[in-house]
């Protein structure tokens, strides 16, 4: 299955990230500096949608490129515009400049939700969205979990831990990069709390998967089926 390419314009990071990987898509970032040079970006399958942060640089300059996106030649997929709630005035007389937008500060679940709903309208599969590993399965269109067969109970930041290890098996991770890529670059609490979410995730997943979850020495942790690792914090 081809992975979509969602043009994301100034960056993707933090929430903007994580509902990218959540929906199964693959990001091509201009940075604001470029939007000059958009027209001339020409991916071999297009762009399968764009989405724009009107909230990074001036809102005239975020309409005009959206202007210049509807222009294209070869078009573009859907675009969704991330707003600040002050800015939804201004956006009276524009509405055919864009499909969809979302409030900033963000949630990723609706951001991701909402990707993935305008992909499937415009055509698109959006990804995956069925995770399999060692007998775990996770949808990542209902944000469920599977641990052989039974429906998991996990709060949504323990479903973003299980699910980013579970797409990245047998890579290692230590915990201020799985603060950084779960929770996100503004969180600033502690690296215990991945210890704590791990160890949850690990009496959820129960004896006989528990070890899906590894603990590397001195590192931090890796999603796999080699028994070899400690699974000791």
């Amino acid at each position: 299955m081809s992975v979509d390419t969602v043009l994301c314009v100034p960056a993707c990071d933090g929430a903007v990230r994580k509902a990218f990987e959540v929906t199964g898509v693959e990001p091509v970032v201009v940075q604001q500096g470029r939007i000059s040079e958009i027209t001339s970006l020409k991916p071999t399958n297009g762009f399968s949608a764009a989405l724009i942060n009107a909230t990074e640089f001036p809102f005239t300059d975020a309409m005009n490129l959206c202007r210049q996106l509807r222009g294209r030649e070869s078009g573009v997929g859907p675009i969704i515009l991330i707003l600040d709630r002050y800015q939804l005035d201004d956006l009276t007389f524009r509405e055919d400049l864009f499909d969809d937008f979302v409030l900033a500060p963000l949630d990723v679940s609706e951001l991701a939700t909402r990707l993935r709903h305008r992909l499937r309208r415009a055509g698109h599969d959006g990804g995956a969205t069925i995770v399999e590993q060692g007998g775990l399965s996770i949808n990542l269109e209902t944000y469920q979990a599977f641990i052989a067969g039974r429906v998991m109970d996990l709060t949504f930041m323990e479903y973003e831990l299980l699910r980013f290890l579970a797409t990245n098996p047998n890579r290692v991770f230590t915990r201020e990069t799985l603060l950084s890529r779960v929770w996100g670059y503004e969180y600033y609490g502690g690296a215990r709390t991945v210890d704590v979410h791990v160890r949850r995730l690990r009496a959820k997943l129960g004896e006989e998967y528990a070890h899906l979850i590894q603990t590397v020495r001195s590192v931090g942790y890796k999603f796999g089926t080699n028994n070899n690792w400690s699974l000791n914090d």
